[in-house]
């Protein structure tokens, strides 16, 4: 009996032989046939992923029953399936990523099982994948808009390449898009990953890259105004500094700066000078508060609190009050040391003038007893004609034997003071003592001559009497 066999001949068969005119006949055993279903190969690999410069053992089969051979067949997402030639053994060696099937054979006219299900194999490049963060700030606050980026290293520039990721807030499919840009949030920490594959092949990837883990923090940070000084000085300025303090890895910031509570418009350098990042130098007064900002969709830190600065006189610098007495001591110790030379030299001329006076008395006193008898002898002659002066000379007693030394005596007789006073019999006589310049001896320097007055009380002869 031959022909198709279909699950409804399932039973058990016999046969009866009989011979020929004759009532003699004979049964056969009983066989009992099981028709199945079309089997369905089975393949199954070691691994899905070919190592670099590796291959993956591939295996058919048909499950209770022997004698078959197989076919093998491949396919990738842009090619149509193929036999592979010369391969009908039960497993098989493959280096090449991509879509596999087998079925089993048996039998003249050959009998086929359905295609086994299909079986991905990839391909692992050496290429090394890294997540890398845009910006890179240590520190994420959530609000701020950041960029995660896939970078294929070690020659992967030369190469199309598609991406996949791993992580809360990327795609879970392939795209050609190495990076991806999101707002975070709280639901955004946590690791991210990725690997990619070359675009003409979609069974030859990268192994998945080392885990990226983001962190984001839930508290908006504020801005912190410090000034050492709160009074601006005449024609000066004041210095003014603006951080985020959030914490030591926060980084990255710029500053904006305002003046007034319901100031909006930032500063500009026609109102401050701008210094180094966050320093600025302020010659008006008024309320400064400043906030840091960073990012191209810039994020915004709080306010800082504001910081009042008043248009005053400014304080004398430390300095000056150190330089003041060491002026003044200064100044005090010359004029002391100037009125030590002045008491000096006053002292030196009247000690000088008392010697002179000295001698000038001793000299008069000769005198007086000469100018005595002249006036004796002239006061008859003083009386006839009225206010008379007279005239005469006078040697000096201690000069006896030189005629340099003389004395001039001009006494004069005024009626009517002698009136006034009820007594004329006083005269008064001014002495001019000139010392004549001595003759000079070799080896001794010669004496200063010096001219002198004398002052001296005459009276005359009737007085005398």
């Amino acid at each position: 009996m031959k022909g198709k066999t279909l699950t409804g001949y399932s039973g058990k068969y016999q046969c009866t032989g009989s011979w020929m005119w004759s009532f003699y006949t004979k049964k056969s055993n009983i066989a009992s046939i099981t028709v199945l279903d079309k089997p369905r190969a089975t393949l199954t690999a070691g691994t899905t992923i070919i190592p670099v410069g590796g291959s993956v053992t591939l295996t058919c089969s048909v499950q209770s029953s022997d004698g078959w051979k197989y076919e093998w067949f491949r396919r990738t997402q842009r090619t149509s399936e193929v036999q592979i030639r010369d391969q009908q053994n039960r497993d098989i060696r493959v280096s090449q990523g991509g879509i596999y099937r087998c079925r089993g054979t048996r039998g003249n006219p050959v009998y086929y099982t359905d295609k086994s299900y299909e079986v991905t194999i990839e391909i692992t490049f050496s290429n090394k994948v890294v997540v890398k963060q845009q910006p890179n700030w240590p520190q994420i606050f959530r609000g701020e808009t950041i960029t995660l980026t896939c970078e294929v290293q070690e020659g992967g520039e030369t190469t199309e390449w598609e991406y996949e990721w791993r992580g809360p807030r990327t795609p879970t499919q392939w795209t050609h898009n190495n990076d991806v840009t999101f707002v975070v949030s709280e639901s955004s920490s946590g690791d991210y990953m990725c690997k990619s594959r070359r675009r003409d092949d979609s069974y030859s990837s990268t192994e998945w890259s080392e885990a990226f883990t983001l962190s984001v923090s839930t508290d908006q940070p504020k801005a912190q105004i410090t000034s050492h000084m709160r009074d601006i000085p005449v024609g000066g300025s004041v210095t003014l500094n603006c951080s985020v303090n959030a914490s030591s890895s926060s980084s990255g910031w710029k500053y904006y700066w305002y003046r007034d509570e319901k100031s909006s418009e930032a500063l500009t350098t026609q109102d401050a000078v701008f210094h180094s990042n966050g320093q600025i130098s302020v010659s008006q007064e008024g309320l400064y508060r400043c906030r840091g900002g960073r990012g191209n969709s810039v994020y915004y830190t709080e306010d800082s609190q504001s910081v009042r600065i008043d248009k005053k006189a400014a304080p004398e610098p430390e300095s000056s009050s150190f330089l003041t007495p060491l002026i003044v001591g200064l100044v005090c110790g010359v004029l002391l040391i100037l009125l030590l030379l002045l008491l000096l030299c006053r002292f030196k001329q009247s000690k000088d003038s008392f010697f002179v006076r000295t001698r000038s008395t001793n000299q008069s006193s000769a005198m007086n007893h000469m100018i005595k008898d002249e006036a004796q002898h002239s006061r008859h002659a003083s009386t006839v004609q009225g206010d008379a002066c007279v005239y005469e000379s006078i040697k000096d007693l201690h000069d006896t034997q030189n005629d340099d030394s003389v004395l001039y005596a001009q006494v004069s007789h005024d009626r009517a003071k002698t009136k006034k006073d009820n007594d004329d019999s006083l005269l008064y006589a001014q002495v001019y003592y000139t010392k004549a310049k001595p003759k000079r001896h070799k080896g001794k320097p010669a004496p200063a001559a010096a001219d002198e007055t004398v002052y001296s009380e005459v009276k005359s002869q009737t007085a005398l009497d």
